[in-house]
Order: C-alpha cells, then structure tokens, then sequence
C-alpha cells in the first residue's frame, strides 16, 4: 500500500491535518505510528482504512478486507451488542450464520459474551470498546488498522488485542496502530511512523516511561472496593504485608492513581518513590 504527495484539510479552507505524506505500508508487517496529541495521527490512520479520502494526493493498494477501530466508537446506534456485529459481519461479506459465529466467538474472547443482547447505548465505555475491536476482526482483515483501540479495555481484554494482532500478523496482514502506552507491543513493530505539525517521517520506537526506579512511585493500600478493570499509568500489582496491596507506577500517572483509588475508598498507608523496580510477583493492572 502507498501513499503519494497526501495531503487532508479539514474543509475546502480549512486548515491541513496533513500535507506531503508519501510513505510504503509493507505486508504482513506491525507498525506503529507515534506522535503527541493533534499532530494528524488520527487522520493519518483514516486515509490508511479508507474511512477518509485525501485532499490531495493518492492512495494505492489498500487490501480489500480493510478493517478499522477508531478513537471513539458511535454507541447511539438502534442495535444490540450481537444484532451490529452481525450487520457489520454481513457489510465485510459474512453470510448470515458465520457473522452470527463470528460475532460470539469474538465477545466471548474479549469477555463479553453476556452483553451479546444489550443494546450499545446502554453498555459501559468498557464493553462498547470490546464491541467496536470485535468488529474490526469478524472477518479477517488484511490490513487492521487501530487508533487507541486499548483504551478503556480491562486487562484481559488487552491481553486478548495483543493477541489478536499477532494472530493477524501471522496470517500475513499488515496491523497499524498508535497507542499512548510505549509498552504496547514494544520491540514487536517493524516500521515506526512519526507525525509531527501534519507531516509523517520515519520514526522510533517510543521511550518506556515505566520502568526506571528514579521514575516510579510505589502505593500501599487497603480496604476499598474492587480495583477498577484498568487504572491510571497501568501500574503493577502486588500483594504487600498485612493484606495490603502495592501498586508500582511511573511518577507521571502517580497523582491520577492515588486519586482513583481514594475515589474507590482504598485506604493509603504508604506513598513513594519505588528503590527498586516492579516488585517481584507483580503483575499489570
């Protein structure tokens, strides 16, 4: 797949997203487009999946079987969790019971399988986010494209992602995603995109920001509700003494941590920073 000279305005005067963006999307490869917010990354994907034309320039060889999660996902929509799936199986060329197949097998997967005949307005952020991952792999797509699509997933349900990109690169299709984490899928991309002021360049892979001991902070906590399914800076989890819990995190998620926790009426005993790494046992959250 190419692009060549892209450029995408928003409006036939309004201001260009991207301009001048000539790049190679390689088969059967995993790449990784980074940037920081507002710098066309979300743009650049669209042109990628089809879901947005260019302005100026083209785009050749996009696969058939092109499938895209985006940033935010339409929950006002008249069906249930299994009714879209099916209609959107049916769209990517499914016969009517293999979309049906699909479409559980792949709730199931991301864990919500109970939610089959909820309708997407009524379903937490959470659930909505699995909905809108399923659909993008009901039918196998050569080139899968994902904007964000970890975020609001609890942990078994981004361990299910990871998955399924890898299954997806096996199978030979090309996967695209950007993601705020530097851990995902670290050390797995074979092509790094960066987008900076709308223009795209070659890039690297980003810096981990978890990880160095002058960086993390450690909260020992108790009591409270159940931990939410994903919590600020995705920090490791381990059991302390006394039947506390120790969660290890990068300084830069430390405050919206301790205040989710004070919001779920964790009591804090011990707050800072972490001498050594992630404690032994510790798993993400």
């Amino acid at each position: 797949m190419r692009l060549e000279r892209v450029g995408r305005r928003h409006g036939p005067r309004g201001p260009w997203a991207l301009r001048g963006v000539d790049l190679d999307l390689p088969a059967a490869a995993l790449v990784r487009v980074t940037g920081t917010n507002g710098t066309g990354k979300s743009t650049l994907l669209r042109l990628l999946a089809g879901v947005d034309a260019p302005t100026e320039g083209r785009v050749t060889g996009r696969p058939a079987r092109t499938a895209y999660v985006p940033e935010r996902f339409p929950v006002a929509l008249p069906f249930t969790a299994l009714g879209y799936l099916v209609r959107l199986g049916r769209v990517q060329g499914l016969g009517r019971a293999a979309a049906r197949a699909r479409a559980g097998e792949w709730l199931e997967r991301f864990g919500a399988g109970g939610h089959a005949r909820t309708g997407l307005a009524e379903l937490s952020k959470g659930t909505s986010q699995k909905v809108a991952v399923a659909q993008a792999l009901l039918a196998d797509p050569a080139l899968l494209v994902l904007d964000e699509a970890w975020t609001g997933l609890d942990a078994g349900a981004r361990a299910e992602l990871d998955a399924a990109v890898r299954e997806r690169l096996a199978a030979g299709a090309t996967v695209v995603f950007v993601d705020h984490d530097p851990r995902r899928l670290r050390g797995e991309a074979g092509v790094v995109y960066a987008v900076e002021a709308g223009r795209v360049r070659p890039g690297r892979e980003p810096v981990e920001a978890f990880g160095d001991p002058e960086d993390l902070v450690r909260i020992t906590v108790s009591g409270g509700r159940a931990l939410p399914g994903r919590l600020p800076g995705e920090p490791a989890v381990a059991p302390g003494p006394d039947g506390t819990t120790v969660l290890t995190v990068g300084a830069a998620h430390s405050d919206a941590l301790l205040g989710a926790l004070l919001a779920a009426s964790w009591h804090v005993h011990r707050l800072g920073a972490a001498k050594t790494g992630v404690p032994e046992g510790g798993v993400r959250a």
